[in-house]
């Protein structure tokens, strides 16, 4: 199975209806809804009559907005109370002993508050989880989120290692026109998070029926064009034909933020420059002609 999927639902309610008009008229099947938005409850109403026929996945989130926890994640926010900590930061904080427990114990308290305010929305009462820009996999976050996972004893189905085969791109030289060489570097540097995490909690994992799947989108992060995934996609073919996996997620990012009084209550400038930028809307583009092959 193919999972067409797209982070960020729930940040605001016109952003949302971006992302689901993938659905609608594309290959759009899965999501991952913001923990901490105000605007979750009501997008999610919209969505209640297909909700079932979605992955929804909890996207948690120590980048954009506030926390859920106030005050109590103050390492993790900036005077104004808003998310303001760096992903290299946090992955320095991870080995560093004494500092790294009371960032872990403000990161687990703000887990647990974000996947009780997505428990409502997941299906069949069963947790699939992600992050924003990846922060699930830093260690300290990954630590905090297993500690959480074992003490609330939460059924989880997935979680997702944002693992990258490179060999598709390398095969796929010349035919694909954005990779950008700091998603080289990312994709290089969560590679080898999620081995850690692999390695460290595999048994644990596998005994909680939690499963993974192949990933592609953080090379072509910010660019997952049609023309770039059709050009990958039958060395990715290859790739699970090799593995004898049947499963892979592709992500996409098609909600763009286009109205001022949205755009203006952002308040994380990497995501004010990813979000708004024009590219989303062609990465909606490409779910809407995936969607047209697949009817094909």
């Amino acid at each position: 199975m193919t999972e067409y999927h797209a982070d960020d639902y729930g940040l605001f309610p016109e952003q949302s209806r971006h992302i689901i008009d993938c659905y609608h008229t594309g290959a759009l099947n899965g999501i991952s809804i913001m923990p901490n938005s105000p605007y979750l409850s009501a997008c999610m109403d919209e969505i209640k009559d297909i909700k079932d026929k979605l992955l929804i996945t909890a996207h948690l989130n120590f980048v954009e907005g506030k926390p859920i926890t106030g005050s109590n994640a103050s390492r993790l926010t900036n005077a104004a109370g808003n998310f303001d900590i760096g992903f290299l930061k946090l992955l320095i904080i991870s080995y560093i002993p004494v500092i790294r427990l009371f960032y872990k114990k403000q990161l687990a308290t703000e887990i647990k508050a974000q996947l009780k305010a997505c428990e409502p929305y997941m299906n069949n009462g069963e947790f699939r989880i992600d992050g924003h820009v990846h922060y699930h996999m830093i260690p300290v976050v990954f630590d905090a989120l297993m500690d959480v996972l074992g003490a609330e004893d939460y059924k989880v189905s997935y979680i997702r290692f944002p693992k990258e085969v490179l060999g598709v791109y390398l095969k796929a030289f010349g035919k694909v026109k954005d990779i950008k060489p700091i998603n080289v570097v990312k994709s290089l540097i969560l590679n080898v998070l999620s081995a850690r995490n692999e390695r460290k909690y595999g048994e644990e994992l596998r005994r909680m029926g939690v499963k993974s799947k192949l990933f592609m989108g953080v090379m072509l992060s910010g660019h997952m064009f049609y023309e770039n995934v059709m050009a990958c996609l039958p060395y990715l073919g290859d790739v699970l034909a090799d593995k004898g996996e049947s499963e892979v997620e592709l992500l996409f990012h098609p909600g763009d933020v286009s109205v001022p009084e949205d755009i203006k209550c952002l308040t994380s400038k990497d995501d004010y420059e990813f979000l708004t930028s024009a590219n989303r809307e062609k990465e909606a583009k490409a779910l809407k002609k995936l969607g047209s092959n697949l009817k094909r």
